[in-house]
């Protein structure tokens, strides 16, 4: 065979590689904007931090709704989980993505709304999200230059959760009676737009409360360090997405803060004496709407008593709770 003719075979094999990548990547990008990112899921998982004998506890963290109007198979599925009876419902923030949200966020909570609740607010309750440069995310942190979008009404959502009794944990510490169980709670405003004030909450957590809870929307080390310092049992976050877009076998690339990438959603150990669990939450930005090996989530946690050989959660579940909805 002549030397022209290899030359036009390899050059054809690679044409054909070229189309095939091109291929995969559409269809991959197909997958995760068209049907994962509405593949509601519900995780599950058991953490050790009870004291002995103490019954266990159940805890429904929500986070990063990002609601738009129109996104009612959300709201349908949200609405939905009040069927797995909670004791307690945890919001981390992020819920809105409009101006005109506010309905659709208090319909997906629906009743809900009707249980013992706490929340605090991340950035996407207060500012509209604006297009950007997705490689912004993979640049330091002290690079980066922020951007706000419109004022969001987070007011109006937060008189919504308070008016059904939910409670603000926004630089507060609050005792909570939940089912004649006492939780002692505390709240920061989001560390992402560096509104926290740790100090308004410092000091140690009330040791005789059946469990001691931190809840902050992003999950700064800074944070979580005092968060521990101060004694609490667990912390509540999101913010992450879970990353978004993970690799498999590799996982998130990101977390968009500074915790590790290994904690980009689940439960882990911070210190000796807490756990963290970040949502990977239920939404995306609507300029970034794809998610790939991170489905969309909520999570059902039940606290149940430390032990001897409790050093790991017992192995996170994955549930769907309904089917894909277009």
């Amino acid at each position: 065979m002549s030397t022209l003719g290899n030359s036009s075979h390899r050059g054809t094999k690679a044409v054909q590689l070229a189309a095939g990548t091109v291929a995969l990547g559409a269809a991959t990008l197909g997958y995760a904007v068209g049907i994962e990112r509405r593949h509601w899921t519900l995780r599950t998982a058991e953490l050790p931090v009870l004291a002995p004998g103490t019954r266990p506890f159940t805890i429904l963290h929500i986070s990063d709704l990002h609601m738009l109007p129109g996104h009612h198979s959300k709201q349908r599925w949200v609405a939905a989980l009040d069927r797995l009876e909670p004791d307690l419902v945890v919001n981390t923030g992020d819920n809105l993505s409009h101006r005109s949200a506010v309905p659709g966020v208090v319909r997906a909570l629906g009743p809900l709304l009707d249980r013992p609740g706490l929340f605090i607010f991340g950035s996407n309750d207060y500012y509209a999200p604006k297009p950007k440069n997705p490689a912004r995310y993979l640049m330091p942190r002290g690079k980066k230059k922020r951007i706000h979008g419109t004022q969001l009404p987070w007011r109006d959502l937060r008189a919504a959760f308070v008016e059904h009794g939910w409670t603000d944990l926004t630089h507060v510490r609050r005792t909570v009676d939940v089912g004649g169980r006492v939780v002692f709670a505390a709240g920061v405003d989001d560390p992402h737009l560096r509104r926290d004030r740790y100090s308004d909450i410092a000091g140690p957590a009330d040791a005789t409360a059946v469990v001691r809870l931190g809840v902050t929307h992003s999950p700064e080390p800074r944070v979580l360090d005092t968060f521990a310092t101060d004694g609490y049992d667990l912390v509540l976050a999101g913010h992450t997405h879970g990353g978004q877009l993970r690799i498999p076998g590799y996982g998130a690339l990101v977390t968009n803060c500074e915790l590790d990438r290994t904690r980009a959603r689940g439960a882990s150990r911070w210190g000796a004496d807490m756990w963290l669990h970040v949502s990977a939450g239920l939404g995306t930005s609507p300029y970034a709407p794809a998610r790939f090996a991170c489905p969309p989530e909520a999570t059902l946690l039940t606290l149940v008593p430390r032990g001897s050989d409790a050093s790991q959660p017992r192995k996170p579940a994955r549930r769907k709770a309904a089917k894909p909805v277009r």
